[in-house]
């Protein structure tokens, strides 16, 4: 409107189309008058940009919204499973493995060519003993009893049948937690470890894994089951239990059940909650059941016929683990001897990677500070370590962050570490099977290793035990004179203490500051600051009559007029006048 009647000011004053001091020209544009100065007066040669219109229309704007979105050349976000479609083609045969005489190899099996590219990368070549007896059965759909310790491959023996079977016969219109496949574990490091091995075998797979376990996580597990569709679930008897009560887990539909490590579950007590979860799949003739124990005792063997049906047995010898890739050295030493001995194992052949077994909690936490002392990086895993930092502990262990890691038997079974040399048993374990699950730490599925123990006075009464359950000899040796020699701990490195002047400052020519003299008390209620020129005043005006009479108690100071005020004498009237302030 503003423009409008600029215009016809405009017109009225120089004419229709002129302007004062401009020839006349045909027919100027009223857009001359536009607010646009910059297009009249652009040059010929720059180019014209136009100005697009803004729509008023709310479906115009968010249609405008969305191309703008889409050309400015963002990546659509990557669907969950879709690496193997993304990564370039990979085929059975870039999987060349020679056939060996006496070995099985996976080719062998017929497993899927996702499931196979994951074991490519993994490194696995041919199938370890207990790999090669079980998994011709289970592949079948068959039940399996397992007797096996750790580091024999005997999770890679389940979850590759869980694979085959889950890609073989896949489910539409499935719901969240509601799996197919089920593994219950006795521990927190054990579901962890296997959690984490099923990611890398299933790595260019469809199906999703989860892990369920107590002191860490609960809303975060909780969510997962609420929103998301898993496949596998991992699991603890007590957590799991915890979650099927709220309605978060339903395991009607469980087509394939594995319980690892049985015989530890029935040493903790799991296995009441062990019977309640079992009791809530499908029956054992519509499900598989894969069992697995380190050893089969009549309790153990009677839940295997419980929850199986005509199951495959395989048996995997202690000695077969504890022996064939395992190099054993045994040292006769006393309790004050061994730190020694252990300080110049590692420092001396420069390990890198070293897991020490100890007995007792305290024994760990004071064999983790002197090797700090020593300046050997190292850090503990013991009951008493919070979840949260025992998992931290680990990962930093695997990434190479410290050399040393001791641990109690708590951590002695379901870690699976990569790359570790040597394990020291600081004591020996009391337990003959306990024993072998230590060293089972080193020379997993057909890697080699070494494993050291000490035996002292006390250790010694372990040794016939140990020999009967391993079939062999326990051959101890006397460690050479400079293994036990220990040098003083390095000085501790203390922060340097300030000095008042700093090096290349030069001193201050203002002399040290003097302290402060202290603050007066406060003054009670009733004075007022300083006290009168004539201080002595009050007590002058005390009538002195009652001699011999017993001394009064001493009465709150009150303030105290200016002198000339009032006259002297009459300051005890006042006292008197002033109540029942002073009454005794």
């Amino acid at each position: 409107m503003i423009r409008a009647i600029f215009v016809k000011l405009t017109d009225r004053i120089f004419g229709k189309g002129k302007a004062k001091g401009r020839p006349e020209t045909a027919a100027e544009p009223q857009t001359s008058l536009s607010p646009d100065k910059a297009a009249r007066d652009r040059l010929p040669s720059e180019p014209v940009r136009e100005k697009s219109k803004k729509s008023r229309n709310p479906e115009d704007a968010r249609q405008n919204r969305d191309e703008t979105a889409a050309g400015k050349g963002k990546k659509p976000r990557k669907p969950e499973g879709s690496l193997a479609e993304e990564s370039p083609e990979w085929l059975p045969e870039n999987f060349d493995i020679p056939p060996m005489e006496g070995k099985t190899r996976f080719h062998d099996l017929g497993l899927p060519a996702k499931l196979m590219r994951g074991i490519h990368e993994l490194g696995f070549q041919y199938c370890t003993p207990i790999q090669a007896d079980i998994l011709p059965g289970t592949l079948e759909g068959r039940d399996a009893t397992g007797k096996a310790q750790t580091g024999t491959g005997k999770s890679a023996a389940f979850l590759l049948a869980i694979y085959t079977r889950l890609m073989k016969n896949p489910r539409d219109n499935r719901r969240p937690g509601v799996p197919r496949a089920l593994i219950l574990a006795p521990t927190r490091e054990l579901a962890l470890q296997i959690e984490q091995d099923a990611k890398d075998l299933g790595k260019y797979t469809p199906m999703k894994i989860a892990a369920i376990f107590g002191g860490m996580g609960y809303e975060h597990q909780k969510r997962i089951l609420a929103e998301k569709v898993i496949d596998i679930v991992v699991a603890t008897p007590g957590r799991l239990l915890d979650f099927k009560k709220q309605g978060l887990i339903r395991l009607y539909k469980v087509e394939i059940l594995v319980i690892d490590e049985a015989d530890r579950m029935l040493d903790m007590g799991f296995i009441p909650d062990v019977k309640q979860i079992v009791y809530e799949t499908p029956r054992k003739e519509q499900r598989q059941t894969l069992f697995f124990s380190a050893t089969l005792s009549d309790d153990v063997m009677r839940l295997s016929r419980q929850w199986t049906l005509d199951p495959v047995n395989v048996e995997i010898e202690p000695d077969v683990i504890a022996t064939e890739n395992v190099d054993r050295k045994n040292y006769i030493v006393t309790a004050d001897q061994k730190f020694a001995l252990l300080w110049n194992i590692i420092t001396r052949q420069n390990l890198e990677r070293v897991m020490v077994f100890t007995n007792r909690k305290s024994e760990a936490r004071t064999l983790s500070e002197r090797l700090q002392r020593y300046n050997i990086s190292c850090s503990m895993i013991t009951g008493d370590v919070p979840q949260n930092k025992r998992i931290r502990a680990l990962d930093n262990f695997k990434k190479g962050a410290f050399r040393v890691l001791v641990a109690t038997d708590v951590a002695a079974r379901g870690i699976h570490i990569d790359g570790i040399s040597h394990v020291v048993n600081y004591n020996l374990s009391h337990d003959p099977e306990q024993f072998v699950h230590r060293i089972g730490r080193t020379g997993r599925a057909g890697a080699s290793g070494i494993s050291i123990s000490f035996a002292d006075e006390d250790d010694s009464f372990y040794i016939p035990a140990i020999e009967e359950y391993i079939g062999e000899p326990f051959e101890c040796h006397y460690p050479e004179d400079a293994d036990l020699e220990l040098p003083p701990p390095p000085p501790k490195k203390t922060a340097p203490r300030r000095e008042p002047e700093a090096e290349g400052r030069e001193p201050s020519a203002r002399p040290p500051r003097k302290r402060r003299p202290r603050p007066r008390k406060p003054a009670t209620s009733g004075e007022k600051g300083p006290s009168s020129p004539k201080p002595a005043e009050a007590t002058k005006a005390e009538p002195s009559d009652n001699t011999g009479a017993p001394a009064p108690k001493k009465r709150r100071r009150r303030r105290r007029k200016p002198a000339g005020s009032r006259p002297e004498g009459s300051l005890s009237e006042g006292r008197n006048a002033r109540g029942p302030e002073n009454t005794e």
